[in-house]
């Protein structure tokens, strides 16, 4: 799967059903591996910054065909 796919996707909180956004970025270590998405916060304020969202691997529950399914608390 590319990042390009993974961007398509919109980012749910399994706890409340509420769309926390979209991803934007991701955090690499060193050694080359994966250790976070980055995500945009979904706001409905216009002009605002940009609130971003850090998701670690471990928070990740199911990446679907539409979504990716996390347990952010």
């Amino acid at each position: 799967m590319r990042l390009s796919d993974l961007q398509k996707k919109d980012i749910i909180n399994i706890s409340d059903g509420v769309k926390i956004g979209n991803i934007i970025d991701i955090n690499i270590d060193d050694k080359g591996i994966i250790k976070s998405l980055i995500a945009d916060k979904t706001t409905f304020k216009f002009f605002s910054n940009t609130d971003e969202i850090e998701i670690y691997f471990d928070q990740i529950v199911k990446i679907g065909d539409d979504v990716i399914l996390v347990k952010n608390n």
